[in-house]
């Protein structure tokens, strides 16, 4: 099993700045793609930014020039820094991982996991 914990949410005035983490941890071979997923009040989850393995980063347009996106893959993290923060960015966010996990066959799967979420409010 793998288990994704976000942390670092919280209230924050528009303008303001935040950074989400989110840890990996359990069966884990390597961790491909990582992401960032947000669910409004009333609205779908959309995404927010991914990080291949390899480094490249994709960013939903609506957080293009405010959010960065990083991993740590000794520590099996990725990080969300959010800044010029906007009442539109109030959300839950959740982290997201493509992980190829080692079974106890010793065989690999892999399992795409998610995080609980973490809220995330603006304030104007």
């Amino acid at each position: 099993q793998v288990q994704l914990v976000e942390s670092g949410g919280g209230l924050v005035e528009a303008g303001g700045s935040l950074r989400l983490s989110c840890v990996a941890s359990g069966s884990i071979f390597t961790i491909n793609t990582m992401a960032w997923y947000r669910q409004a009040p009333g609205k779908e989850r959309e995404l927010v930014a991914s990080i291949s393995g390899g480094g490249r980063r994709n960013y939903a347009d609506s957080v293009k020039g405010r959010f960065t996106i990083s991993r740590d893959d000794a520590k099996k993290m990725v990080y969300l820094q959010m800044n010029s923060l906007e009442r539109e960015d109030t959300a839950v966010y959740y982290c997201n991982a493509d992980v190829m996990t080692i079974q106890e066959t010793g065989r690999l799967h892999d399992v795409e996991c998610w995080g609980q979420g973490t809220q995330v409010t603006v304030s104007s």
